[in-house]
């Protein structure tokens, strides 16, 4: 099923039959105003599946409140219905960076002493203004020098992180925030008791902005800003934009900035747009979790009903007019070639939105959509797909493809323009709009047990000014749309009023690069705390229990007729199943299954075609798949549970009688050619993937012990067939989350035939990890940043040290307040992104190992190397952090809950470990009596000392090699090699 990327879609109940007049009788959504214990108005609508209550507090603030009781815990989000849309012309970036400087804390938050640490600030606020307006680059420099240095000194009086160390004492995860065209929006998931904790916490938070620490996080917002520089999506996604919106924001300010904007920036305009915008009537709290509705309401009217609400009118934006002929733009970077061609549209709240959407999963829906049968099931490109987006002012509907080997963008192109032409001549079936609501509706349901996906759907409406029924009844709106209506619209919307962009492999001529501006590093102050943070600490909030599953219990047992071992979780919440064979062997045990597991996509039988095939799943609303890991295969079954017998009859009819297809599998590997071509163009897949085997196993990985082309090409399809066919003569068992067990253990007995003794499982091949230290592995690549993985192998898996692993990773390694995040980023500024981990192994007797990594610009590579070096060989130790640190572990581990069919694949995963209960009771009692001394004596053990290997990928014109050579030998390795795609090429540096 086509993973929906907006959450804009509603769940409603299929409209039943009068059993009087055999007519489809239609929900009522009415929208019913009506007052709380509180007095506080809500509004609710009739048949909403999310049971939300919209509150309107007397200041204008929207209050979202949903109730779900499988998790004590509540996802929260505070939206700000201002985003980059609205940064002024000189200060592009600024919505964004603002997004940063909340996080710093207030006027009480953050500060040891808040009237001498506020002249600095002004000081600083001065000093930039006066930057600003210089245009002499010697006397800029100077500027700069001095605001560097009055930082220094106003670092004395501030107190990193407090805003996280308060929100890690609650035990929150997901501390965040996100800005784009319309919003701001800033997020945690906490536990449910922890609540009037946190929305005092949020109040204060959003009462007063205090730029402090300025200079240090705009430098780690400009190493965002190469991120971006190094991300070929996101250049293609800016040259998209700029073509359907010349005028507009959308396609002329970027979230993140220009470069000359970010170096130059306005303490004054950041604080003229908190001002403005940051006011009760232009925000929204959206909260869905485990709550009571009155006391919720009355805890949020407490905390924000005393904000001010402000006269606020959002600027004017220009419009844009029709595109009546094809706009080309092109961009260039170092990974795979691939091409979009996008539509403008109307925004969310016009009649566009509907069709586009019907258009979309008509065209793509994984299945049997026009793309998906003519395109990517007869493997006439290497992919291709589509998806739209609505916003306030317009929308858009993006067609994407990437060529197979040989094949030219515009060729591409052309065939994704024929799919619209079938689209426009009516050339789909008349059963596929019921099918795509259905459809929608299936994966709505799925969203919506989700509580940060349901709150996220909240989130939209408030940003896009939705009046909620309309989201309720969308679908119900959907149905009504027929066939001819469908392709009018069709004909009328796509025509050549589209923006082409080409993104081709080759030097990008528009990369910006700056030179390290030399910050000195600011104080931290770890042991200092504001009086606010001391007053915070002393409330208590009602003790949360954890709860730990008896795995013996919670899993089901039942048997087929066959003897084959069922285990199940029944589904409480919907009516949704999901069925897995499992076959506990994979590519370890046999190269071939995991190509034969991929072949059988694109094959038919002796009764269906491959399409046909795709179309009567997706009529079942079933969806189907086979996959194969390195030591599990799964054949795997989902959709709705009154559909699984003849499900699993269709999937069994594949399974029995597929049919091998010569051509479909010399394009299959073409197509795997050609992956593995795209695959080694990205660096993220070089550094985590190629690198990262290569510093655990070398040569001899399970990475490089591939099937050569010639060798595939070698290969009978016949016998990839007979392979899947031969799975049912294996060792097998089931894994059952729904209802009814009984009945899909009857489809099972009447459907999936064994016959015989099943056989057991060939012997898997092993990979031996070899000793790390002294090694630097480098690989070439076009970027602005070079990124940095240390790697050293540590003792063999102990369930005992997972308890220390896991508060030692919370205070040194992950998150906000960690330290490593502290040192690399907050006080030092030399990346975006910084993180260590003591990684536990995924099976029993495998090592654990020792894991950090940093991404910074090229001429800040020195500084990083040395500042992680340190850390990793001498932690420091602030007992404060600790305590906070072992609060917010033992706090996550009290609010989390292992349900649904989660309860099964994390057993899975503990058995593989060897450990055969639910091991959180342990870990928790153990970190409940941990000292600092504890983890020092974890640290030194483990981490302190260890020698590494170190994974670089970087531009090596740009590359310091003298300081890598004090980590060790560096050994260049070229992209080929790493995944064994050619013979070994030895270079040198």
């Amino acid at each position: 099923m086509k993973q929906i990327k907006l959450l804009f879609f509603s769940f409603l109940l299929l409209s039943s039959l009068s059993c009087d007049t055999n007519k489809k009788t239609e929900l009522s959504y009415k929208v019913t105003s009506q007052k709380d214990t509180n007095g506080i108005t809500y509004e609710t609508v009739e048949n909403d599946p999310t049971g939300l209550r919209l509150y309107t507090l007397d200041n204008g603030l929207k209050v979202y409140i949903s109730k779900n009781e499988d998790e004590p815990k509540i996802q929260t989000f505070i939206a700000v219905r201002a985003g980059s849309n609205y940064d002024p012309k000189e200060s592009t970036g600024l919505a964004h960076y603002l997004e940063h400087m909340v996080f710093k804390g207030t006027h009480k938050v953050g500060t040891a002493d808040w009237e001498k640490e506020k002249e600095y600030l002004e000081k600083i606020s001065d000093l930039y203004e006066k930057h600003r307006a210089e245009e002499d680059p010697e006397k800029k420099k100077a500027i700069y020098k001095e605001i560097d240095e009055v930082s220094l000194e106003a670092s004395n009086y501030s107190i990193a992180n407090e805003y996280d160390k308060m929100t890690a004492s609650l035990g929150a995860t997901g501390t965040n925030a996100y800005t784009w065209f319309e919003q701001t929006v800033y997020t945690n998931k906490i536990p449910a008791n922890e609540f009037k904790k946190w929305i005092t916490l949020e109040s204060e938070r959003f009462s007063t902005l205090v730029l402090r620490l300025f200079h240090t996080e705009l430098e780690a917002v400009f190493e965002e800003f190469n991120r971006g520089q190094d991300n070929d999506f996101r250049k293609l996604y800016a040259a998209m934009l700029d073509g359907l919106f010349p005028n507009h924001p959308y396609g002329q300010q970027t979230t993140i900035g220009k470069a000359e904007h970010l170096k130059n920036p306005s303490m004054v305009d950041i604080h003229n747009y908190f001002n403005k915008y940051y006011v009760p009537n232009n925000m929204a709290i959206v909260l869905v979790g485990d709550l009571e509705f009155d006391t919720t309401i009355k805890q949020v009217n407490d905390a924000f009903g005393k904000f001010e609400k402000k006269e606020l009118k959002h600027p004017t934006l220009p419009k844009e007019t029709p595109i009546t002929k094809p706009i080309v733009k092109e961009v260039f970077g170092p990974t795979s070639e691939n091409i979009s061609i996008a539509y403008r549209s109307g925004g969310v709240n016009t009649e566009d939105k509907k069709m586009v959407t019907l258009v979309d999963m008509i065209m793509a829906n994984g299945n049997a959509g026009l793309i998906d049968l003519n395109l990517n099931q007869k493997q006439v490109v290497q992919r291709a797909s589509c998806s739209p987006t609505f916003l306030n002012d317009y929308g858009y509907h993006t067609f994407t493809g990437s060529p197979k080997s040989g094949q030219t963008l515009e060729e591409v192109k052309d065939l994704l323009l024929e799919q619209v032409a079938k689209l426009k001549n009516g050339e789909f079936d008349e059963w596929m709009i019921e099918a795509v609501v259905n459809d929608l509706k299936l994966s709505q349901t799925r969203q919506y047990e989700n509580n940060s996906a349901l709150a996220n759907t909240y989130v939209d409406a408030f940003i896009y000014q939705e009046n909620w029924v309309d989201r309720v009844k969308f679908l119900d709106d959907l149905k009504k749309v027929t066939k001819e209506e469908l392709v009018a619209f069709a004909n009328e919307f796509y025509k050549d009023n589209y923006v082409v962009t080409y993104k081709r492999k080759g030097e990008d001529k528009n990369i910006v690069k700056v030179e390290n501006p030399g910050i000195t590093p600011v104080n931290l102050n770890r042991d200092k705390s504001s009086d606010y943070i001391l007053e915070f600490n002393k409330i208590e909030s009602e003790e949360l229990k954890p709860q730990f599953v008896d795995y013996k219990t919670a899993i089901k047992e039942t048997k087929t007729t066959n003897d084959i071992k069922v285990s199940y979780v029944l589904n409480e919440k919907n009516d949704l199943f999901d069925m897995n064979i499992i076959f506990d062997m994979g590519s370890d045990n046999d190269k071939k299954i995991s190509l034969a597991a991929g072949y059988l996509e694109y094959v038919g039988t002796d009764k269906y075609t491959n399409e046909e095939l795709k179309k009567e799943f997706y009529k079942l609303g079933i969806s189907y798949y086979v996959s194969a890991g390195s030591d599990k295969t799964y054949v795997g079954l989902s959709g709705l549970k009154e559909n699984l017998p003849k499900g699993l009859e269709l999937l069994e009819h594949l399974w029995d009688n597929a049919k091998a297809d010569e051509d479909a599998y010399k394009k299959y590997v073409e197509k795997i050619y050609k992956g593995r071509q795209d695959g080694k163009t990205q660096k993220g897949n070089i550094l985590w993937s190629g690198l990262m085997n290569y510093g655990k196993y070398g040569e001899d990985s399970p990475l490089r012990d591939i099937m050569q082309i010639d060798e595939l090409k070698a290969i009978n399809p016949e016998e990839l067939v007979a392979l899947i066919k031969d799975l049912k003569n294996y060792k097998q068992r089931v894994f059952y989350y729904g209802k009814d067990v009984d009945n899909a253990v009857v489809a099972l007995n009447n459907q999936h035939k064994i016959y015989g003794e099943l056989k057991e499982y060939p012997v898997a091949k092993e990979y031996k990890e070899t000793e790390t230290g002294g090694n630097v592995f480098f690989t070439d690549y076009d970027m602005v940043q070079t990124e940095m993985l240390f790697l050293a192998k540590g003792e063999p898996f102990k369930p005992e040290n997972m308890a220390a692993s896991t508060l030692f990773n919370t205070y040194f390694g992950s998150g906000l307040s960690s330290i490593v995040f502290q040192e690399i980023r907050e006080s030092k500024s030399l990346a975006y992104s910084a993180f260590a981990a003591y990684q536990g192994a995924s099976k029993k007797d495998s090592p654990n190992y020792v894991m950090a990594y940093v991404g910074t610009q090229a001429n800040k590579l020195e500084q990083a190397v040395d500042a992680m070096m340190d850390l990793m060989n001498d932690m420091p130790e602030a007992d404060k952090q600790f305590q906070a640190a072992k609060e917010s572990t033992l706090k996550k581990l009290a609010a989390q809950r292992i349900t649904k069919s989660n309860i099964f694949w994390s057993y899975e995963r503990l058995q593989k470990l060897g450990i055969d209960n639910d091991n959180r009771e342990e870990m928790y009692n153990t970190i409940k009596n941990m000292t600092m001394e504890d983890l020092k004596a974890f640290f030194n053990k483990n981490i302190k000392g260890e020698s590494y290997n170190v994974m670089v990928i970087g531009n090596k014109k740009d590359l310091d090699v003298k300081s890598l050579q004090k980590l060790g030998k560096i050994k260049e390795l070229e992209v080929d090699y790493l995944f064994n795609y050619v013979d070994k090429k030895e270079v040198k540096l």
